[in-house]
């Protein structure tokens, strides 16, 4: 077997390695039973493999980490191994993660979650010596206590700061007569903050809501760690490096859910950790008042010592302990651009909820969301790690509630595999839908939604595509500097608007793990030849030094300096327009692709895989493209459909300077465009016949929206037209199957080279039946089926279309257009 054959073997049916592991919500009152049940129901869908996270709904009789919810955890675990699925256990009871579901603070209170609050005393002008009590709670400390000058409310005067004695409970300052002068008391306190737990009574707000313990706390992490990691290693360890391959940390919160408003994040001893690395006392004021030009350095540099201690404290002593353990660390932080608090994670993750980043209203280019992908992506190319991960769809409703479309789940699996994520985690697939559970952080996306019967095919797509992602490296030669928690968007939306791939490079890595060779920067096995930077005055001095000496060699370096502001002026090139910086890269390194013509909504990610150059593209809009993708290299060239897993021969024209190759993708679709460099005669080196279209030739077009009846459903009948069922008598908030049918006459249906059923508008699960015989199902728009199977059709046929709709009109109380719409027209393609 050939190379490419290997490939082509692997890509129609990838590993089980590349399935999706969902969240599988544990939330109601578990048995060995149904827990079996799921397991083999997920293994048939072909899902190899599920996170088990405790939820919002489990009974008191099954206590978090007890003996009884730790048999039930085996059984999981022994089914799965005994399938060859993999699992990843989840380190928290419910989330956010580090507190052990409250046990850690029951074991010590001690560890509890701390903050820095501020506390305030104003003083009179004129006033003369003035005495302020300083009374603690349990549990508090005074940190610091300073007089200063506060100008305006938000304002304290720079350099005016005078420290203060504590002295039987109190400090005693007299103000001088200039100025208006306030106390200010900084005082270590416990934040309050809780986690969401997984019993009654243990939600937000709840009397009995889990107490979030102290992450900047080494101790309380050890504890954290001795209470879960341990517990689950006692009773699992046989599975620990094969079926158990890694834990799942999720966005530790430093203060807590439902904290004391106003705190800062903050642990025992921090203000020596926090001078030692050349912040003042008297900086304190400004983590919560203005003071000129100093507060944003100021604060920068605190949150980058509490990020930078949070790094140290809870992920690297859970790394470290995975990885003494046989597995991988993965889950996310909070921030979608928290890349550099992924540094200790072997499966750098991040997370796609609430709708953050959607097709609508530019939130796929746009904000600190949009940078999600990349994150994770970019974390693991940089650093080695061969997986990147995505807890996704949590939330992604464009309503809310139940609302999240098949059509919709596609196109963030797209958004994320052209941006490098290969590890797909969906959220959720329910244990239960009983009572309240149905409705916390809905929907469920696997056994309890419309698509379920059909999963499989999810599930070979995301295993074909996180196969395609892995293992290779993306061809880019663009980087642009990220700093470890600000990944610049702005400057990388026209990128993405003229298929001009980049990689996220953090500064910190720039004097650490990157090496200059020959005018590139070169880490993990990839050479950056130009640098774009949004903001040069963010730099540290080194990092300006070794920029220069970059581009001393020949590097590239584009800056976007808007007009009016500053640069630290290391860049050859500075635009003040971003649109210009795509025109700019293009000057100095030429494309190595583009499409003919232009079209912004289309993403490309070229991949480099066992020597076969891959460009994975995807159409990000809601219209269909015709055009054409220009490379720089010749080689024989094929399509890949990851939806079927289906190859073909590829239309290309040889060029002086390459070759073109005839692109066709419809709305949201993604297509693969194999190129084997090896095979430099076109035509070679893949087997199979050149694609054919239905656009091609004289089609002709036959309307059957009308004759129509519905066979099956709560109202059955002759259609006078089609429309939303939403709008028949009784049925305005219906979720279910109604089937329709319809009969289709054909004097020689071998006359046609093609004969595609197009149903137009349907909503939004579709199956169809030819004469009785199954001719596909459809989620999503193009609702087309192609009927040229030989066989299929007679000279007299009937036609059935079932359609399901969504959930979001039962269980929300919605009415989303429901069932076919259409116009249905038949397209018939002539012989050539």
């Amino acid at each position: 077997m050939t190379e490419i054959e290997n490939l082509k073997q692997q890509f129609a049916d990838p590993p089980a390695e590349f399935s999706p592991i969902p969240f599988w919500f544990w939330n109601d009152a578990l048995s060995e039973e149904e827990i079996i049940c799921q397991i083999h129901d997920f293994h048939a869908k072909e899902v190899a493999g599920f996170v088990i996270h405790p939820r919002m709904g489990m009974p008191r009789e099954i206590p978090y980490l007890s003996e009884k919810y730790m048999d039930l955890v085996e059984t999981a675990v022994s089914e799965a191994a005994d399938l060859g699925m993999r699992v990843i256990l989840y380190d928290e009871g419910m989330y956010p993660s580090g507190s052990a579901c409250g046990l850690v603070v029951q074991q010590n209170p001690a560890l509890a979650s701390r903050g820095l609050r501020l506390q305030e005393i104003t003083c009179d002008k004129g006033s003369g010596p003035v005495r302020v009590p300083i009374s603690l709670s349990p549990g508090e400390t005074l940190v610091s206590a300073q007089a200063v000058i506060k100008p305006s409310a938000g304002e304290v005067q720079l350099g005016t700061a005078l420290m203060l004695e504590c002295e039987n409970d109190g400090v005693s300052f007299t103000p001088p007569a200039q100025g208006n002068w306030s106390v200010l008391l900084f005082i270590e306190t416990p934040s309050q903050g809780t986690i969401r737990g997984v019993h009654p009574g243990q939600d937000d707000g709840e009397p009995d809501a889990p107490l979030a313990a102290d992450l900047l706390n080494p101790d309380a992490v050890r504890t954290f760690i001795t209470i879960t990691h341990e517990r689950y290693y006692q009773r699992l360890h046989r599975y620990f490096g094969t079926t158990v391959f890694a834990f799942f940390t999720d966005e530790p919160d430093l203060l807590g859910r439902g904290h004391i408003r106003g705190l800062k994040p903050w642990t025992n001893g921090f203000l020596n950790e926090l001078i030692e690395n050349g912040f003042r006392e008297q900086d304190l004021p400004a983590l919560w008042f203005e003071t000129g030009d100093s507060a944003a350095s100021v604060r920068e540099a605190y949150e980058t010592a509490v990020r930078n201690r949070l790094g140290r404290t809870y992920y690297k002593q859970i790394a470290d302990w995975c990885e003494a353990h046989g597995i991988s660390l993965t889950g996310h932080p909070a921030g979608s651009d928290d890349i550099g608090l992924l540094e200790h994670f072997h499966i750098p993750g991040q997370d796609v909820v609430w709708r953050y980043i959607a097709p609508e209203d530019g939130k796929s280019l746009t904000g600190v969301h949009s940078t999600m992908g990349k994150c994770s992506s970019d974390a693991a190319r940089h650093r080695g790690r061969r997986r990147n991960l995505n807890e996704c769809f949590g939330v992604c409703g464009i309503e809310g509630g139940w609302s999240l479309t098949a059509d919709n789940m596609k196109w963030y699996l797209d958004w994320l595999f052209v941006r490098g994520v290969n590890l797909i985690s969906p959220h959720a697939f329910y244990y239960s839908i009983r009572g309240e559970r149905r409705d916390e952080r809905p929907p469920d996306v696997g056994p309890h939604n419309i698509w379920w019967p059909e999963y499989g095919r999810f599930a070979r797509y995301i295993k074909r595509m996180s196969w395609m992602m892995t293992g290779g490296v993306n061809g880019t030669e663009v980087a642009v500097l990220a700093g470890a928690k600000h990944l610049p968007w702005q400057i990388v939306k026209p990128l993405y608007e003229q298929q001009i791939e980049f990689n996220y490079l953090e500064e910190s890595l720039l004097n650490t793990s990157c090496e200059l060779e020959d005018g590139t920067i070169a880490i993990a096995g990839y050479r950056y030849k130009a640098l774009l930077i949004e903001d040069s005055l963010r730099l540290a001095p080194s990092s300006l030094q070794f920029l220069r000496t970059f581009a001393d060699q020949g590097g590239v370096i584009i800056e976007w300096s808007p007009e009016g502001k500053d640069s630290a002026h290391i860049s050859q090139i500075a635009v003040s327009r971003i649109e210009e910086v795509p025109e700019a890269l293009g000057r100095r390194l030429g494309l190595k692709h583009r499409l003919e013509p232009a079209a912004e909504a289309i993403r490309i990610s070229r991949v480099l895989k066992n020597d076969i150059c891959f460009y994975v593209i995807v159409n990000e809009g809601e219209e269909g493209y015709e055009g054409a993708l220009r490379i720089n290299h010749t080689g024989a060239a094929e399509y890949w459909r990851p939806w079927t897993g289906e190859c073909e021969a590829a239309r290309t024209v040889r060029k002086e300077d390459g070759q073109v190759v005839d692109l066709r993708i419809e709305r949201r679709e993604c297509i693969i465009v194999a190129v084997n460099p090896a095979s430099d005669d076109q035509g070679t080196g893949f087997t199979g016949e050149p694609a054919k279209s239905k656009r091609d030739g004289d089609v002709s077009v036959e309307d059957l929206s009308e004759g129509w009846q519905v066979v099956d459903g709560p109202w059955t009948g002759e259609l006078s037209s089609l429309s939303s069922w939403t709008h028949w008598e009784g049925m305005d908030r219906f979720s279910g199957t109604v089937v329709y049918e319809r009969s289709l006459e054909l004097a020689d249906p071998s006359a046609w080279a093609e004969l595609l059923l197009d149903l137009g508008d349907a909503h939004e699960f579709v199956q169809l039946e030819v004469n009785g015989r199954k001719a596909g199902v459809r989620m999503w728009k193009p609702y087309v089926f192609d009927l040229t199977e030989s066989g299929l059709l007679s000279e007299t046929n009937r036609l059935r279309v079932s359609v399901t709709n969504s959930l979001a009109n039962r269980y929300d109380g919605k009415s989303f257009p429901s069932g076919l719409i259409g116009p249905v027209q038949l397209m018939k393609v002539p012989h050539p």
